[in-house]
């Protein structure tokens, strides 16, 4: 289990982390989202004992890392798929890994073969391409088959086989019972991957909560309208004050509407006597929700065109 209680990181003028509190439990996978700058990486290696906070606790299973005997026994982490020596081959980089946690030599070659790197065992990591440093960070983290593991961008430079690969992995991983901590600016990919989200922006807590919750706090919701006769439709539903837009594949036909709900854009066209097609609620996807409730937590912002 990781807790987070309090942290706080500052460098000089500029607070990284403020007051983060958070628990992330086993048995799920949970993603870790914010806009660039939010303070996720800081989290991180706060949580890993590579930052030390300015106040404030992250711990693993109750103890700061670096009091943990052996770490990569107890948790095992991809943060930098670039920060491994590329004179190295695959198999002794993680031999040293091993040697210097308690871990057994055959560990090395068992996790390359879960990663589908054990044809690659020796070749020299300098030659590996991103996709291949990634699974080899992800075979490094499963080293010490911990109960606790963090991913920081894990699918980046993974083909479509690597992601799904991934997903794969990580389910499995909680349904073992592990803690499963995976950073990502993917929206997509958390939709599909994470079953509880902790979300912060600015180095502050925004949410905590499931994916379906969070993704249910955005607050645009537009109705789909499928019709023949799109535009005495789109009038009438302009005169009570609604959106109206072109959307979809078939522009022709295909409405998307905000602010009338469903009913009243069907009692309008029946009273009007205009065929509907489809008529269908739209809620918040998790990125549109993501957008919406980060938006004044944004570090970097471009101009609206």
């Amino acid at each position: 289990m990781i807790e987070v209680n309090e942290l706080t990181k500052r460098y000089g003028k500029t607070t990284a982390v403020n007051g983060l509190t958070f628990a992330v439990r086993p048995g799920h996978v949970t993603g870790f989202l914010g806009p660039n700058g939010a303070g996720k990486s800081t989290t991180l290696r706060m949580l890993l004992g590579l930052n030390r906070p300015t106040s404030g606790t992250a711990t693993i299973d109750g103890l700061p890392f670096r009091d943990l005997p052996r770490g990569l026994r107890h948790a095992g982490a991809l943060l930098d798929a670039h920060d491994v020596h590329g004179g190295r081959t695959a198999v002794g980089h993680l031999s040293a890994l091993a040697r210097s946690n308690g871990i057994p030599r055959r560990r090395a070659d068992e996790v390359l073969q879960e990663v589908g790197l054990a044809g690659a065992a020796r070749r020299r990591i300098g030659g590996f391409s991103l996709g291949m440093k990634q699974r080899l960070g992800i075979a490094g983290a499963l080293l010490g088959d911990p109960p606790v593991l963090l991913f920081d961008e894990p699918i980046n430079g993974l083909d479509p086989e690597g992601v799904l690969w991934v997903r794969g992995l990580f389910r499995r991983l909680a349904a073992e019972g592990r803690t499963v901590f995976v950073s990502s600016h993917l929206m997509s990919e958390m939709e599909h991957t994470a079953e509880h989200l902790v979300v912060i922006g600015r180095g502050e807590l925004i949410a905590a909560e499931s994916v379906k919750e969070f993704a249910a706090r955005g607050t645009r919701q537009s109705v789909t309208v499928r019709t023949p006769d799109p535009t005495a439709l789109t009038a009438v539903l302009a005169a009570e004050g609604a959106s109206v837009q072109c959307d979809g594949p078939d522009r022709a036909k295909e409405l998307k509407v905000t602010g009338l709900s469903a009913d009243r854009i069907g009692e309008l066209a029946l009273r009007h006597r205009i065929v509907l097609q489809q008529l269908a609620t739209r809620t918040s996807s998790l990125e549109e929700a993501f957008m919406e409730l980060t938006a004044d937590r944004v570090e970097y912002a471009g101009e609206p065109r």
